[in-house]
């Protein structure tokens, strides 16, 4: 028995260790699978942006010059420096000329906005102007993408550039006087990427490569295996050229290797050469599974790449026939895809003599066995419209075949008159493209493209991008639009509104809602601010127009955003409440509706009528006049007031400080947090209830009186008025209210109206703040001392006291009971905010109460004051000029919170308008040393501090190589405008040099404005 018993354990163990090895084995082969298809998953193309010969500036500009079969060839460019009188001869042997008149040039190679970017005019002129075209079309591919580039500081973004050094730098001896400290920087090839990623602070690789021809898909193909890899989350990838020199021209010439007219004759019998372009071009790449949870316009799919060399070949620069075949096979195992799931294929085509028939055999071996007859692979190459552009190359036929895949054309190529007889076309499988084939979309199956590129030094590239799925658009937030547009100048501000003023002329069906929220969420908001408000289409289109030509319109408003806004949220009193209130605002936005639903739930154990049904009753109804009722009418207020400041928190944060006016400032005591909601609506339901029931008939008087005078008036009333007639609220200098017994409060007020002044008779049921309510203290304290008080967690300025009340005070009932029972001292509430530097108040309550009487307390300021809801206006566009105003005057909203959180629709609207100065090198050459420099001006004593900034302006100035001081205001932080640590340090020595001070070397960062470092040498004179 023992014996099988042992027998019998031992089978157990096995069949256990086999069952864990089977789970094991499981588990690894699905880990293994994993893995796979993390390597092999696909890559979406979200965004693109260029700029190319012919004036191109993006996709669509390049998508038209292609499909009208423009082109882009030009004369070689005159504004670069270059001897053109001498460059040409038509003698391909005579040293130092090129035999061509002609090619592919950028429009503004030296046009940049060095102010957008930080930089100083003499760094502008000293950084490669690759560099520079690069920064623009970044910011443009984001923009385009809807994602604002300010919003990617700290991400995991990558930049993957390809670039070929051009040699702008001038020779050493060369270099003109106050350029040296930017020439590393501004000529380093790999400082390319790291300009972007520093500027937009982008944390993921940075890397710039440099394979000749093959760069830009080189870079694509390292940004999707980084993307796979997980070592970013985005990835900006492509290539630029910009030639500063005509030396390319010329060793092509020596070579025989340039075509006459500067015309790339792609797989043509007449291909004579490579006709040299330039350009920039950007692909925006991220995980497609990220990008459509993200809700991202999906362009493309980039499916699978592969990146081989020609390895020992006919020569060092002869392309290799095999080596191509073999990457083309590498890109589409990559891809898991067959040859023939390939429709057709941008060619590198460069127009050589040499290079077309091979790539084109290799292509034919590739792509072109076994094909169906009816499905040759079509062949193109956009070098034909613009030229090679060699670092872009690549990229340039990736923005075409993208944009083919979206209008479902495949367009010819140019200057074919007959394809190369020195290629076998008979052969089969492959077509040249020399006519426009339409390309629609298949019910089977995506459409797909093949793009190649071959580098000079042998890198060969090649990427297959595959039509977008089709996915089922989200259907945008029901808001109310809500059209941002900033500027960091005035005048790119009103461009910003021209063009897209102009969009929407070519777009009338675009969705409103779609464009604000593109505006919103995909751009950058700067200082110079501007909010086209809801209205009708006709209004928001004279609004742009207003915002272009620089007028006033009450259909938009303007602001400077100054650096963070101080915000007191003040709440409104009873005398506010009105039928429908909120209602709008709930139907418009979830989060206040399902806010309001909860304070209203909170108040169903003190009420006899539910507060949600009252809110809703129509005006004149019965149901609806209970608001008159104090018992009512201050939890209907509390509920709208509480969920709007729930609301307006989730958009803009919260307050620096919050107050309110008699029931205000126990909504205000409510939004800090010092009660609970149950608490809360527990001591608002006693405080309504109690002060309904104290005695009516009395009445309550605004008169236009300064406290003083109604206190020396309330003195010198006879003694059948003394207990009557009480102050109830100052709520201005001269704006008081008289409370108490009718009759009382008629004879004081008439005091003042025989003095010429207004006075106004208040709708009111109950003398408030007056000995009318003594009654209800004693059972209101008894309420209050049942309650939990809890710290607040923002200031709160006390209608009481009218100064911040501490969490000493509010746990104290006397307080809540005098709060009630005291006048109210709103005025002394806004002088109060006004000293703790608040500079926005906005008022949080169903009507503009409070917002008329902040300005007559600061006559002297000009503080923002806006109402969350009006009277007679719809709530919905109420609360969006609010945001509006808020995001002018600077606050920082929050967009996806008014928009909502699920993405919508991104349009295609006009990106940030660069305004460009020239940048480049002096024409003649100048000797190092023999500019003049700015010899230290003298101090002048009659006005030492201004004295001292102009010094301060001058010599920043003439250091970063503006023209003149008045490019630096007195506030502009030094590392915005340009500043680096050795030019800062050229500033300070040159400070100590005039001054006679030894400043710190850190002078720019600790003191980082003209005013400040200007403050801080006056302090110094002044102690030497």
């Amino acid at each position: 028995m023992s014996d099988d018993s042992g027998h019998s354990g031992n089978e157990d163990r096995l069949r256990d260790y086999l069952k864990r090895a089977t789970a094991d084995l499981r588990q690894a082969r699905r880990r293994i699978q994993e893995l796979e298809d993390q390597r092999h998953e696909p890559v979406a193309i979200v965004a693109m942006g260029c700029r190319f010969p012919g004036g191109v500036d993006s996709p669509e500009a390049l998508w038209r010059l292609v499909a009208d079969g423009g082109d882009a060839v030009g004369p070689l460019p005159d504004d670069r420096g270059w001897d053109l009188e001498n460059l040409y001869d038509p003698d391909p042997d005579r040293p130092g000329t090129a035999y061509t008149r002609e090619g592919g040039y950028l429009r503004d190679a030296a046009g940049f906005d060095a102010a957008f970017f930080g930089m100083g005019p003499r760094e502008a002129v000293a950084a490669d102007p690759q560099h520079r075209q690069l920064l623009e079309v970044a910011w443009e591919t984001f923009e385009r993408a809807g994602v604002a580039p300010g919003s990617l500081h700290g991400s995991r973004t990558g930049v993957f550039a390809g670039l070929v050094s051009q040699a702008y730098v001038p020779p050493p001896d060369r270099v003109p006087d106050g350029f040296e400290g930017h020439l590393m920087t501004g000529n380093a090839t790999s400082v390319a990427s790291g300009r972007i990623a520093y500027h937009l602070g982008l944390e993921g690789p940075a890397v710039t490569l440099d394979t000749a021809c093959s760069s830009s898909l080189v870079a694509m193909h390292l940004a999707a295996q980084s993307l796979r890899r997980g070592e970013c989350d985005l990835a900006l990838a492509g290539g630029v050229t910009v030639m500063a020199t005509p030396v390319l021209l010329v060793e092509f010439s020596r070579q025989r290797g340039l075509s006459a007219d500067g015309r790339c004759k792609a797989f043509a019998a007449d291909a004579d050469g490579t006709g040299f372009s330039e350009g920039v071009g950007l692909v925006l790449l991220e995980r497609l599974s990220d990008a459509l949870r993200a809700g991202r316009t999906v362009l493309a799919v980039l499916r699978g790449s592969a990146v081989n060399q020609d390895g020992a070949s006919n020569g060092l620069t002869a392309p290799n026939g095999p080596a191509q075949e073999r990457v083309i096979r590498a890109a589409l195992d990559d891809a898991r895809l067959r040859p023939a799931d390939v429709d057709a294929v941008e060619a590198h085509g460069t127009g050589t003599r040499l290079g077309d028939p091979i790539e084109a055999h290799a292509l034919l071996s590739a792509y072109g066995a076994g094909r169906e007859a009816e499905r040759p692979l079509r062949l193109g190459s956009v070098k034909s419209n613009i030229g090679h552009t060699q670092a872009a190359a690549g990229v340039a036929g990736v923005i075409k075949m993208v944009q083919a895949l979206r209008h479902g054309v495949l367009p010819r190529t140019l200057h074919v008159r007959e394809p190369t007889p020195q290629v076998d076309w008979a052969r089969g499988g492959v077509e040249l493209l020399t006519e426009d084939v339409p390309w629609p979309a298949a019910a089977d199956r995506p459409r797909r493209a093949g793009v190649s590129s071959f580098g000079i030094s042998g890198t060969n590239a090649h990427v297959i991008i595959e039509e977008a799925p089709v996915v089922q658009e989200a259907p945008g937030a029901d808001v109310a639009p809500l059209w941002p547009l900033s500027g960091r100048t005035e005048q790119a501000l009103r461009e910003q509104a021209a063009r897209l003023l102009d969009r929407l002329s070519e777009r009338p069906d675009a969705d409103a809602v779609a464009v604000g929220r593109t505006l919103a969420v995909g751009r950058t908001a700067f200082a110079l601010r501007a909010v086209v408000l809801p209205g009708s289409r006709a209004e928001q289109i004279g609004a742009l127009g207003a915002l272009a030509a620089g007028r006033i319109t009450r259909h938009a408003v303007r602001g400077v955003a100054a650096g963070r806004v101080p915000t007191a949220f003040l709440f409104t009193g009873q005398g506010s409440q009105r039928p429908g209130m909120g209602v709008g605002a709930a139907a418009a936005h979830p989060v206040f509706a399902a806010a309001l639903g909860e304070v209203c739930e909170a108040f169903a154990p003190h009420l006899e009528v539910s507060l949600h049904d009252l809110l809703r009753a129509g005006p004149g109804s019965e149901r609806a006049a209970l608001l008159e009722r104090t018992e009512y009418a201050q939890p209907a207020l509390f509920a709208v007031e509480s969920a709007l400041y729930r609301f307006l928190t989730g958009l803009v944060g919260a307050p620096d400080q919050v107050a309110g006016h008699s029931l205000g400032g126990v909504s205000a005591a409510y939004a800090a947090g010092v009660f609970s909601l149950a608490d809360a609506a527990r001591l608002v339901a006693a405080r309504g209830r109690l002060m309904q029931k104290q005695p009516s008939g009395g009445a309550m008087v605004a008169v236009e009186a300064a406290e003083a005078e109604v206190l020396d008036a309330l003195a010198d009333v006879g003694a059948d008025l003394t207990g009557r007639v009480a102050l109830a609220a100052v709520n201005g200098p001269r704006a008081a209210v008289l409370s108490g017994d009718a009759e009382a409060v008629e004879k004081v007020a008439a005091l003042f109206a025989d003095r010429g002044r207004r006075t106004k008779t208040l709708r009111v049921s109950h003398a408030f703040h007056s000995p009318h309510m003594d009654g209800a203290l004693k059972p209101f304290r008894a309420v209050v001392a049942g309650l939990d008080i809890h710290p607040p967690a923002l200031g709160v300025v006390s209608d009481l006291t009218g100064a911040p009340v501490s969490y000493e005070e509010l746990q104290q009932p006397e307080y809540w009971v005098r709060q009630l029972r005291s006048p109210v001292r709103f005025a002394d509430v806004v002088s109060s905010l006004d000293a703790a530097g608040v500079s926005a108040y906005v008022e949080v309550g169903p009507d503009a109460m409070l917002a008329s009487m902040v300005p007559e307390v600061l006559a002297d300021a000009a503080p923002l004051v806006v109402p969350s809801l009006v009277r007679d206006r719809p709530e919905a566009e109420t609360l969006a000029a609010l945001v509006g105003r808020l995001h002018a005057a600077g606050a920082e909203v929050r967009w996806d919170a008014w928009y909502g959180a699920e993405p919508g629709p991104v349009l295609d609207l006009p990106t940030y308008p660069f305004e460009h100065d020239r940048h480049w090198w002096p024409a003649v050459d100048v000797p190092a040393g023999a500019a003049a420099r700015t010899e230290p001006r003298v101090l002048e004593p009659a006005d030492p501090q201004a004295s001292l900034l102009d010094l301060v302006r001058e010599h920043a100035a003439d250091v970063l190589g503006h023209a003149s001081p008045e490019s630096i205001a007195a506030e502009d932080n030094f590392l915005d405008i340009g500043f680096s640590s050795f030019t800062a340090l050229e500033v300070r020595n040159r400070l100590c040099e005039v001054t006679g001070l030894l400043l710190p070397p850190v002078l720019l960062y600790d003191y980082p404005t003209p005013a400040a470092v200007a403050g801080f040498l006056e302090e110094q004179l002044a102690a030497a």
